[in-house]
């Protein structure tokens, strides 16, 4: 038996809750690894809808459990309201079904407060972000003077960190001319939250260790997509941690060698969220109708998604720094009805004959990059909720073939619909 990481194979918004959840059924513990509740998890289960933005997908699952690892940043508020409404849902969630490492970092109001002032203070220039204050955590983390769930533990600890902390950014906060973080608010809110975050905290790296000496499965939940990864997507426009397969070891707390199968999930188009490059963004009538027919607004933000052809050069790209083993090709059915389909195999620099097979890192190169497209013949037959190869229209199959071909990235999974059993299996991840 592998274990499995699942990660975004574009700008992340490519239906991995769907396939996570999908893939619980075969697991027996479900780790989200990095990321904060900037990530958005839609899943459909018997007509019922569950967004998730910081619990793993497998949360809805019975007899699973579930773990938030030590590389994910935690707002403790949003994280007992995430419980709360999925409890209303009949979500049986405990802590023998879910463990927080002590480890994590915590989101406060402060970094909240910092993230929406300086993109305010970016004005056209700005990233992007959800406002949810995910990156001033992280630079709290490697700054080395971020509040840990673990830290929850001993008021004075606490009471010594949050006053470091707010000394540090406050001198920010009154500069930008913006009120300032209070302390004393902060660690109230904390000390009342206490008791219940943590009856789930406990040791993310302990656990995986006994689940390796159990010979159980363990399936590694990844958040956005490995182009907004901060080292290999499109700096600056990208999420404020890795994204790529390597970080679920380091942000679950165990090895390498202990993740087998990564499984890149991938539309059948393209979409993005918020601001940077995107050389096969569609402007037009098609553009707008992946956008309705893929119900394209973010799960957490309610943001309009932009959306586009499929990139194979990306995706390729995203495949050799991920290590990616196979593909889950989601949202087929949104491109049902197309007369022709458009796939981007290079790009060519505005102003120039150079052609490119690869994603330049260059952040003026990004923004000039053309694609250079291929077109195949769509297909007028439905593949909504389609169970296998035999139901899929002739040039449904040549589409995936041609997608295989260009990423070089076998599919794995094909997912025809929302719904959880609307999905072809190819070959089980979790079996070597």
């Amino acid at each position: 038996m592998a274990n499995v990481a699942v990660i975004g194979a574009q700008w992340g918004d490519e239906g991995k809750g769907k396939i996570v959840d999908w893939l619980s059924s075969r697991a027996d513990i479900v780790v989200r690894f990095q990321g904060g509740h900037n990530a958005g998890h839609t899943l459909v289960i018997d007509g019922v809808e569950y967004k998730l933005s910081l619990l793993p997908s497998g949360i809805v699952r019975p007899r699973k459990l579930s773990v938030i690892g030590n590389g994910v940043v935690i707002d403790p508020a949003h994280l007992l309201k995430e419980i709360g409404i999925l409890r209303s849902q009949g979500a049986a969630i405990s802590p023998a079904s879910l463990l927080v490492s002590e480890s994590a970092a915590l989101i406060l109001p402060v970094h909240q407060a910092v993230d929406a002032a300086r993109e305010a203070l970016r004005g056209a220039g700005k990233i992007g972000t959800t406002g949810r204050g995910i990156g001033p955590a992280y630079e709290d983390k490697i700054a080395r003077r971020a509040v840990r769930l673990g830290d929850l533990a001993s008021e004075d600890v606490l009471t010594e960190k949050l006053a470091a902390l707010v000394a540090h950014h406050n001198v920010w906060l009154a500069a930008a001319e913006q009120p300032l973080a209070d302390a004393d608010k902060m660690k109230a809110d904390l000390l009342a939250m206490r008791d219940e975050l943590l009856t789930y905290a406990g040791q993310s790296w302990r656990c995986l260790a006994d689940a390796r000496a159990a010979n159980k499965r363990v399936l590694f939940e990844g958040a956005q997509g490995v182009m907004l990864d901060i080292d290999h997507g499109t700096y600056p426009f990208v999420t404020s941690s890795n994204t790529v397969a390597g970080q679920a070891a380091t942000g679950a707390g165990t090895g390498p060698t202990d993740i087998g199968f990564v499984l890149g999930i991938t539309k059948a188009y393209t979409t993005r969220v918020g601001s940077g490059p995107f050389p096969t963004e569609d402007f037009g009538a098609d553009g707008e109708r992946m956008g309705e027919r893929g119900r394209e607004f973010g799960t957490v933000t309610g943001r309009k998604r932009r959306c586009g052809w499929f990139d194979s050069v990306m995706v390729r790209q995203a495949g050799h720094v991920a290590g990616i083993t196979g593909m889950a090709l989601t949202k087929l059915d949104v491109l049902d009805g197309f007369d022709v389909l458009k796939i981007c195999v290079g790009y060519q620099i505005d102003g120039s004959d150079k052609v490119l097979d690869y994603f330049p890192s260059d952040a003026g190169a990004q923004a000039a990059c053309k694609p250079i497209y291929e077109e195949m013949p769509g297909w007028s037959d439905s593949t909504y909720g389609a169970r296998s190869w035999a139901e899929l229209p002739a040039n449904a199959v040549k589409y995936i073939r041609r997608v295989e071909e260009m990423t070089k990235l076998p599919v794995t999974l094909l997912s025809t619909s929302p719904e959880r059993d609307d999905t072809i299996l190819v070959r089980d991840p979790f079996e070597r």
